[in-house]
This record gives structure tokens, sequence and C-alpha cells, in this order.
């Protein structure tokens, strides 16, 4: 098992904590990590981009001219392609970007993250956070406190509204609950800060 520093909210070393080698210590699959970030991104796609193909837009109907002798290149159509107010060649067309991983593919590229970061001492432990009202520059405070200053992902166990509201007006900071927390949203963090509960919470599910 990896033995992690805990910290409280001033920054001091309270404690020791054992990570479970099932949830952090496991082999890093790039791969699957690679498959549930592109998944998270299609999944956001609207995937809603129209344009008129030359059977779809209005007129056109007859030849505009006689096929010889006219001295013009022959046309059948004047919304043809080359036209203006004509079709698009391949126009696209609404689709779905989504597609499926299984439920042990999932798991094993969040495994895989949450190893990546605690190899890389990217990972900070806190014993809890509690604010008693909502306050930006406290939340600020807290994270400089953990050295935790460029893009921290804080993960919480439950959803405390006065520490979700202080992290709402941080461009280096977002908060996501043990229940919300995906394989896109670690990666993109520099820094993943958990909350003991929450490293309580993820072990009983994930293990």
């Amino acid at each position: 098992m990896a033995n992690v520093s805990v910290y409280n909210m001033e920054g001091k070393e309270v404690g020791k904590l054992d990570l479970s080698d099932a949830i952090f210590g496991v082999e890093i699959n790039e791969h699957l990590v690679h498959m549930a970030v592109l998944q998270q991104l299609a999944d956001k796609r609207q995937g809603t981009q129209k344009a008129k193909t030359r059977s779809e837009v209005s007129g056109g109907g007859r030849k505009p001219w006689r096929q010889k002798g006219t001295g013009h290149a022959r046309q059948g159509s004047i919304r043809a392609p080359q036209w203006k107010g004509g079709g698009v060649v391949f126009a696209p067309v609404p689709r779905d970007y989504s597609f499926k991983m299984n439920k042990k593919e999932k798991r094993a590229a969040l495994k895989s993250a949450l190893t990546d970061k605690a190899q890389s001492n990217n990972l900070i432990v806190v014993d809890e956070l509690k604010f008693d009202e909502i306050k930006t520059k406290k939340f600020a405070e807290v994270m400089n406190n953990l050295k935790a200053t460029r893009k921290a992902l804080v993960v919480l166990a439950d959803n405390d509204k006065n520490v979700v509201l202080s992290a709402r007006n941080l461009a280096e900071a977002s908060t996501t609950l043990t229940n919300t927390l995906n394989v896109y949203d670690i990666v993109n963090a520099k820094t993943l800060v958990l909350t003991k509960d929450a490293v309580t919470k993820i072990e009983e599910v994930y293990c």
C-alpha cells in the first residue's frame, strides 16, 4: 500500500494514510485512459451541424439551357454545387459521436488515472474541508496552504454547499463529488485534492 501524508486546512501534516493498491497502485493502462477521455469529449459533442445537398435546396427543377449549341458549358441544374445557391458537396448531417465503453474498461481507466496522480506526487489528501460560510478568499487560502494552486480538482465525499460555492469563482480550482468523478477531470487537473472521506468512499466503491 502507498503511504501518503494527510494535511489539515492550514497545510500542516496531521497524519499518514494508506492508499489501496487496488485503486492507487494499479498498472497504468494509457490506452483505456485515452479512450475514456475521448468518450467523454465525444458525448459532449452536439452533432447538430447540417447543410443542404443539391437534392434539398429549393429551385433548379429544369435544365437552365439546352445541352448543345449555346457556347455555355453543359448544365443540368442551377442548384448543382458550382452554382451560387447550389447544394453543398458531401454536406454534414446530424450525427451521434458517442461510443460505448463497458463498465470494466471505465473502472480500469479511472484507477489508472488515480494511480498516475499518486505516482507523480500530484495527489494531496486533506483531513477535511469545512467552511462556516461561503468564502472564495478562504478557499483560495486553503489551496495555497496545500500548494495546490494550479488547476486543482477537489474531490468531496458529500455535497458541501459552502465548499462548492466557495470554489466556484476560482479559475484554478474546481470541485467534484466521488459519485461524479471521471477520468477527463482527473487527467485535466494538475493536482488532485482528496478529503479523507472521499478516499474512503472511492475505495469502498471501486475496490
